[in-house]
């Protein structure tokens, strides 16, 4: 009874092991390595080619249909990121106009602001101001 009841001494390794992570294959090494297949003429160079590099079969037979449909031009390297724009020389200079109205239209609004405290100064001490000239339009 003893043997059924008893405990294992010895207990299961209870290490966390890192999850495998898939591997990516980038377009040049794909289209390196199906060059390097076409080239096997002798029997077992293939299978040599494949155990040295990791592969599968099934990686060759995919990676063939994808250069056939000419999927792999298309994995090549793109820059990231938007495209740059041609600048054109008048949306520069319309920049710039905008940037130079609201600089005056600020100043302007300022002085209306100065002109306005100025006539309120002269109300409270009691000077008279020349009146203004009409505004053009």
């Amino acid at each position: 009874m003893s043997n059924v009841m008893s405990l294992p001494t010895e207990r299961s390794s209870t290490e966390v092991t890192a999850k495998a992570k898939r591997r990516r294959y980038s377009a040049e090494y794909k289209v390196r390595i199906l060059r390097e297949a076409a080239a096997c003429t002798k029997p077992g160079e293939l299978g040599a080619l494949l155990r040295r590099e990791g592969l599968y079969s099934s990686h060759l037979a995919s990676w063939r249909g994808q250069a056939e449909r000419g999927e792999l031009a298309a994995l090549a390297p793109q820059k990231r990121g938007p495209k740059p724009r041609q600048v054109d020389e008048r949306d520069v200079r319309i920049r710039q106009l905008e940037r130079n109205l609201a600089r005056v239209t600020q100043r302007a609004e300022r002085a209306e602001a100065i002109v306005q405290v100025q006539n309120k100064l002269s109300q409270l001490l009691g000077i008279e101001l020349p009146p203004e000239p009409p505004e053009e339009e």
